[in-house]
């Protein structure tokens, strides 16, 4: 099996070029053989997009809109707001990199099918999120 690819969109003004090594070495260790779109949006488009698919009408940080066609060539696609990413960062006290690269990979398990209703399914996403960013060498601080 192959490595996941990536597909990047920028649909910002912000320049997303460390982030595109930063997704590779993210998911370098991935095997999947169906690619994925990563979008970076505004704050507004988020909101807009939390707004008409999941009837919030607030920003959020990332969006999965998994692709329920079985015979197609990608998992789906994962929308993450740059300027709320940036946001976090500093509430949480880590790197853009770190902010970035988790919400990319909580994107994608989201993806797969995992979720985070209830106790059991956040450990177990939480577990799996920590796993693939200690690869990459974004720990939590």
């Amino acid at each position: 099996m192959r490595l996941v690819k990536i597909n990047l969109y920028n649909q910002t003004s912000e320049d997303i070029k460390e982030y595109k090594g930063l997704l590779k070495k993210v998911f370098r260790p991935i095997k999947n053989k169906k690619s994925m779109q990563i979008i970076f949006v505004t704050q507004e488009e988020i909101r807009e997009l939390n707004k008409n698919f999941r009837r919030i009408d607030k920003e959020t940080d990332v969006l999965s809109f998994p692709n329920d066609d079985e015979t197609d060539t990608s998992i789906g696609d994962i929308f993450i707001s740059i300027p709320q990413a940036r946001l976090q960062a500093l509430d949480y006290g880590h790197s853009m990199d770190r902010e970035i690269g988790f919400l990319a990979v909580h994107g994608y398990l989201h993806l797969l099918g995992f979720d985070h209703h209830t106790d059991e399914e956040e450990k177990v996403m939480i577990e799996k999120q920590e796993e693939i960013l200690k690869k990459a060498k974004l720990e939590r601080k």
